[in-house]
């Protein structure tokens, strides 16, 4: 064979492997111009549904689309933001930092081990390449539990095997690939941006040195002393190599950035075509310990209503209200076909017999309205539904041809219950 040849044919499998974990683009969803996704944290579907301490979400819920039989994959947190915007957990169980702009380590997806809350891993090597995923057990008696009853993924039954041909690489990138856009605001992130911030209250970060700011201070501040708003476990695009290096034009960490800058996008109407929108740990419904009683944690951690902090609820409630006014309040959701998404990241309280089921609110500016569906969906459906409304191929488990499109939510035909 001719050197050309042979360099043809190298090409060839390269871009057959890189590309192994994206299909074809989905049907089932119209045109999409925006799209604005906002994540809130750590409360199943009956806690939230029919809450009356959430009187603005129940109501937006009953006059938007609703899905009543939607469900988070798996535990902690930060799978489920990678689920949603990369299809796939990467191998990563956790909610670890990044290994942040470690060039040399072993990926997740190169190794096959994944990364754990429990057993405890280290940070978390920059997501690129190709590799396998950690699969997903119907029951978790590891990760944010240890031994009997176990923590339920999904509906407590279903189970997902690890994927080896899995891409490293979100929705974000192939945005960017279809010359489109896409930022991840993140309420609470300090002005120097996100880059090495594992945690911040918006001033000070968890590298803050005290020390050189108040040195007379007795005692100390610490970092103990730092609420963590702005976590970077809820900025899932964060963890991939190449938008920590900045490799490519409008596809870095300059994407994330704060709530000041999604008013200020949202009031001159110049939105990006994807919006990945992520409030603070208090307004998220999150908690924290040491923010005070109103972002107090739930003091109980059942599923029920009984055992949540109503206040906690309260500023999830505003927060999703402000949100919503402002986005539609901009110009630029009249024009085109734009859709809001509000869900919740998972059910943190599904211990057995507690499933992870969330609510998940589809809002468009076109279409039917008042939709309750009753269909099964994941968070893999909702980013298959999202490439197939903004024209871009499947990525990872979104390919799966057990995952639905949400085309009834989405501007479709009403589905029964």
């Amino acid at each position: 064979m001719t050197r050309k040849a042979i360099l043809s044919l190298l090409a060839a499998a390269f871009t057959s492997t890189l590309f192994a974990a994206e299909g074809p683009v989905p049907k089932g969803v119209t045109h999409l111009d925006h799209v604005f996704v906002i994540m809130m944290e750590n409360h199943g579907y009956g806690q939230i549904v029919g809450n009356p301490n959430a009187p603005f979400i129940n109501k937006y819920a009953a006059s938007a689309n609703t899905a009543t039989n939607y469900f988070a994959i798996a535990h902690p947190s930060l799978t489920n933001y990678l689920e949603v915007v990369g299809g796939s957990n990467f191998g990563v169980h956790s909610d670890n930092n990044p290994d942040w702009h470690n060039l040399t380590c072993v990926t997740n997806l190169a190794s096959g081990i994944a990364d754990t809350d429990n057993p405890a891993s280290s940070a978390i090597c920059p997501i690129a390449g190709t590799g396998t995923d950690a699969a997903t057990p119907a029951i978790d008696y590891t990760n944010e539990t240890s031994g009997t009853p176990g923590e339920n993924n999904i509906d407590g039954t279903l189970s997902i095997p690890a994927a080896n041909n899995t891409l490293g690489k979100t929705i974000g990138d192939q945005l960017v690939n279809a010359n489109k856009s896409w930022k991840s605001y993140q309420e609470s992130l300090p002005l120097s941006g996100a880059d090495n911030v594992n945690y911040s209250d918006g001033f000070y970060t968890d590298s803050t040195d005290f020390t050189q700011i108040f040195p007379t201070l007795n005692p100390p501040l610490s970092q103990g002393d730092v609420v963590k708003q702005y976590a970077v476990k809820h900025n899932p695009f964060a963890y991939f190599q190449n938008v920590q290096e900045g490799t490519e034009p409008n596809n870095s960490l300059a994407n994330t950035v704060g709530f000041e800058s999604l008013y200020t996008d949202l009031g001159s109407g110049k939105v990006p075509t994807f919006s990945f929108i992520a409030p603070n740990q208090c307004n998220d419904q999150h908690g924290r310990g040491n923010a005070g009683a109103f972002c107090n944690f739930d003091p109980i951690s059942d599923g029920s209503q009984a055992g949540l902090n109503p206040a906690l609820i309260y500023l999830g409630d505003v927060t999703v209200q402000r949100l919503v006014t402002a986005i539609k309040s901009s110009r630029a959701w009249h024009n085109g076909n734009n859709a809001i998404v509000v869900l919740w990241d998972e059910n943190d309280y599904s211990l057995a017999p507690n499933t992870n089921q969330v609510l998940t609110i589809v809002d468009t500016n076109y279409g039917l309205h008042g939709v309750r569906s009753g269909q099964f969906y994941t968070h893999f459906s909702l980013l298959k539904s999202l490439e197939s409304g903004l024209g871009l191929p499947c990525l990872n488990h979104a390919c799966d041809a057990s995952v639905k499109v949400m085309s009834d939510l989405f501007g479709g035909e009403r589905e029964l219950e």
